[in-house]
């Protein structure tokens, strides 16, 4: 890439400006529909994947996915690998482990148990994270309120279910939680999305050999790698690169409660992909996140309006 590092910094800082001291409600907004469209693509990867386990096994899957995301994102952003500092290598390397280890826990969650209650109970990580973060009253009642939906939408309990797939889907939660931090400290230490290039390059480095362990010359089948890159595109390379630059204007604790979508927009690809129909439990548990990701949003919303006054 052409540009230096300083133009790149001070376009940064002016688009930095430029998204706050812009119209309120669009500067305010404009990080949450990355979050949003991220969270609709990273699901529909999801679905799609279920559907690819039985030609490729739960671990070829997730090494397609990482490495086609690698590839993909080291051609397009090209990633400059001198003049990072030990800290700049050590944050895209545990971001990098971080990846890999979600995607293989949640894989193997979804290999057991529905795709439904295993994203419900994944993001048990990243509301905690919100609670924990969150310095606002506010937050804990928008967490509080999510946490309900959540816990509604898997009925109420998850005692029916393989406890192996469950301990899977808790493990990628507390994955999740971690990959929110390191996604931010990401975007702050790498320009664009070169840090992300460069993860992305880790975790499909530690995850390959997993995959062909399991799976074998099954992942060189050619309906196999088209269906794992669609897979890589989907739930990869876009949720990730949307997320990373929207984490550099949003704070963590609401993007994590933002996450709370994720349940509803897993039921909603499970429904059209995989046929599998929504009670009226499982309505009114989408009922009760949606409410607690637009509380979310309007608290983000009147606390830009508040930091920076009308002159």
């Amino acid at each position: 890439m052409s540009t230096s590092p300083s133009a790149t910094t001070s376009a940064r800082s002016a688009a930095a400006v430029g998204a706050v001291r812009g119209p309120g409600r669009r500067g305010a907004l404009g990080p949450v529909g990355l979050v949003l469209a991220g969270g609709v693509s990273v699901q529909f990867g999801g679905a799609l994947a279920v559907m690819l386990m039985p030609r490729a096994g739960a671990l070829g899957v997730v090494a397609l996915r990482l490495l086609v995301a690698a590839v993909v994102l080291l051609v397009v952003c090209r990633p400059r690998l001198r003049g990072h500092s030990r800290a700049d290598w050590g944050t895209v390397v545990v971001f990098g482990v971080t990846m890999a280890a979600m995607n293989g826990l949640f894989y193997q969650a979804v290999a057991r148990i529905p795709l439904g209650p295993a994203v419900t109970l994944e993001v048990l990580g990243p509301l905690a994270l919100s609670v924990l973060a969150s310095r606002r009253a506010i937050n804990l009642v928008w967490a509080g309120l999510a946490l309900a939906g959540v816990f509604l939408l898997g009925g109420g309990g998850f005692g029916d279910l393989d406890p192996m797939g469950v301990a899977f889907a808790l493990g990628a939660g507390a994955m999740w939680a971690a990959y929110i931090v390191f996604s931010a400290r990401t975007g702050r230490r790498f320009p664009q999305a070169d840090g992300l290039a460069l993860a992305m390059g880790v975790g499909a480095l530690l995850f390959l050999p997993l995959g062909i362990a399991e799976s074998g010359m099954k992942l060189a089948d050619p309906v196999t790698l088209g269906l794992g890159a669609a897979v890589a595109l989907l739930s990869s390379v876009l949720p990730y690169t949307l997320e990373l630059l929207a984490l550099r204007r949003l704070p963590a604790s609401t993007f994590a409660i933002l996450m709370s979508l994720e349940p509803a927009i897993a039921a909603t690809a499970g429904f059209l992909l995989l046929d599998q129909a929504l009670s009226a439990m499982e309505a009114a548990a989408i009922a009760l996140v949606i409410a607690a990701s637009m509380g979310a949003v309007r608290t983000q919303v009147g606390r830009g309006r508040a930091a920076v006054p009308e002159a």
